[in-house]
């Protein structure tokens, strides 16, 4: 496949009216993120592990059908797979206003929930493979780090613009209005994405899954181990500060989020002068720092500095492994290497909770940090063998 020369402004101009539509795939799993468990244990009555597994299904159907998302996106388009997710996530909110509108019937509400975060889950992963995938075929292999790049802040600035949206909406205009708002944001995004142009579809042999999977796990490994440490502060910060009775720990998540962000916007484009190898080495180590600054700070302040550093350096983890996995794996398959790679994010963030709460349970909220550090670490080690690698196939193929 060609694509036509394009400009700095005009590619990035391209990027964003395409990763719009992940932006709002997250802002739709956002909006109920804060609203929904309390819903579950206050409204219907259940107990907090289905609280729990109401707000887990999302994440395992996205996990589990990674695949079919890839697979979709390269057989049929990048642009049919946003589309697809799109009606998903009209569904999605369709089928959560008439949930939360069944308070007098709480088994029935709570199955309709469960099926609409089913149905969201599998939306938002054919919507954040399907739109990396028509940026990438939009503005051309090169720009692969600078696609990923603005497709995860369009994911961490959805979420972290929804929660609170949902949480405000609820409390002035009434359950009713998160279903409301995902039904209408999805249909209104569907219309706008179906008069876009479309990236071609790339002819050619396709690996098999298993084939894929095999050839991105190296990389997808490196990824998961970096990405536990998110999971871990996400989840448990909170605890941690209370554990050592401090206050503000929300302001840990916006350290995090604010130097994630802006590290992406200042250093994405080393990826391409480094490589990608290269570059998660440095940000991996930077994020261990970053993690046992937290386990080991004795004040609130440096606790807030290990955040923003175990943000800063998780940023670019995930494009740079992402860019030598593209570099590695045949165009026509190029869609299902993005979502076997997805897979490996996803499932450190499902672990992350029940993994790092065991080490908690046993050794103190501290301890966990620790542990994710340390597992930073392993995957720098595993990062750098991988640059080795590279760099020795490099040299025998010159």
């Amino acid at each position: 496949m060609t694509t036509e020369p394009t400009s700095a402004d005009n590619s990035t101009l391209q990027i964003l009216t395409i990763v719009f539509f992940t932006f709002i795939s997250f802002l739709c799993v956002g909006l109920p993120l804060a609203v929904l468990p309390g819903f579950v244990l206050y409204d219907l009555g259940y107990s907090s592990v289905l609280a729990g597994v109401v707000i887990g299904t999302q994440y395992f159907s996205t996990l589990l059908t990674r695949p079919i998302s890839g697979s979709i996106a390269d057989r049929l388009g990048a642009k049919r797979g946003v589309l697809y997710g799109l009606v998903g996530c009209s569904i999605s909110g369709a089928v959560t206003l008439i949930a939360t509108s069944l308070i007098a019937y709480p088994l029935a509400s709570l199955i309709l929930l469960i099926l609409a975060r089913i149905i969201l889950g599998v939306s938002q992963g054919l919507v954040g493979t399907g739109s990396i995938s028509w940026g990438i075929g939009r503005v051309g292999a090169e720009n692969t780090a600078r696609v990923i790049s603005w497709n995860g802040i369009a994911s961490y600035g959805a979420v972290a613009l929804g929660a609170p949206l949902g949480v405000m909406m609820v409390s002035s205009l009434g359950l009713w209005s998160i279903g409301s708002l995902t039904l209408a944001l999805a249909g209104g995004s569907f219309l706008l994405a179906r008069i876009k142009t479309p990236a071609p579809i790339i002819q050619g042999k396709r690996l098999p899954f298993s084939s894929v999977f095999l050839k991105v796990a190296p990389n997808g490994v490196a990824l998961a181990l970096g990405s536990i440490g998110f999971g871990t502060l996400a989840t448990f910060i909170t605890l941690y500060y209370d554990s050592r009775d401090w206050d503000n720990a929300a302001y840990c998540l916006s350290a995090f989020g604010a130097a994630f962000i802006l590290a992406r916007l200042w250093f994405s484009s080393a990826i391409k002068k480094r490589g990608g190898y290269r570059v998660a080495t440095i940000c991996l180590f930077i994020e261990c720092v970053g993690l046992m600054m937290i386990w080991l700070a004795p004040t609130p302040w440096l606790t807030l500095c290990g955040a923003a550093l175990t943000g800063f350096g998780l940023s670019l983890v995930y494009p740079a492994l992402g860019v030598e996995i593209i570099s590695h794996i045949p165009p026509a398959s190029r869609s299902s290497a993005l979502g076997a790679y997805a897979v490996f994010f996803d499932l450190a963030l499902g672990t992350a909770g029940p993994l790092m709460g065991a080490v908690a349970g046993h050794f103190g909220f501290g301890s966990i940090f620790m542990v994710a550090a340390c597992m930073a670490l392993l995957g720098m080690l595993l990062t750098l063998v991988l640059l080795s690698r590279d760099s020795r196939s490099r040299l025998g193929s010159a």
